[in-house]
């Protein structure tokens, strides 16, 4: 491994898998000032250019949705020692004014997002790779109180996303990668033993 350029660690896993509460606890004891994580989530194209599914519903869990090039481009930047500005993406809430996000190279970059490890140009530069995993029932419980309490979106609609958007596209772009990982970490309860194997790993790169 060429240890002049930044360590960079990939994290994926299906939605409501828990990656949020891993990245905070990651980040928590790591120290948040001593790594860059940058998330997908930062990346995804504007609403009228999200395709659409057979009902004209807009479908924002579609490789697609995301701005991969951009999203390339600045992990490179940053792996070059660059430093990176984004506009926040407000997940077309009205309501909230995107503030300027800046990220800044540091000596471990983390990537995170459901496509990480299937846009195979970010896929090709990872160093580590964590798939972070939850059972089905688990999943969908968190992805229902995620989308109604910080989107907005009732109980109908999450399900409808659910069922014809969420699962097919883990099924097809997500899980094929569970098994060409380095880690996989369990997250039905607690996932805490785990962070603490992967923070002593990351630390040595510090």
């Amino acid at each position: 491994m060429d240890l002049s350029k930044p360590y960079l660690i990939g994290i994926t896993g299906g939605s409501g898998s828990g990656k949020t509460y891993f990245l905070q606890q990651l980040l928590k004891r790591i120290g948040k000032e001593k790594v860059c994580l940058i998330s997908q989530d930062h990346y995804y194209k504007v609403r009228e250019e999200q395709p659409l599914d057979a009902q004209n519903i807009r479908n924002f869990d579609l490789p697609e949705s995301v701005d991969a090039a951009a999203y390339t481009r600045d992990i490179l930047k940053l792996l070059a020692g660059q430093d990176v500005e984004k506009e926040e993406y407000t997940f077309n809430n009205p309501n909230k004014k995107p503030g300027i996000l800046r990220f800044e190279s540091r000596s471990v970059i983390i990537v995170e997002g459901l496509f990480v490890f299937y846009f195979k140009e970010i896929s090709e530069l990872l160093d580590l790779k964590i798939f972070v995993d939850a059972k089905d029932p688990i999943k969908i419980s968190r992805r229902i109180m995620r989308d109604n309490q910080e989107r907005g979106y009732d109980l109908d609609d999450v399900l409808y996303r659910y069922q014809n958007h969420v699962m097919p596209a883990y099924e097809e772009f997500v899980e094929p990668f569970k098994y060409r990982t380095d880690l996989i970490v369990p997250n039905n309860r607690s996932c805490d033993k785990a962070i603490d194997v992967i923070v002593s790993h990351i630390k040595t790169f510090l």
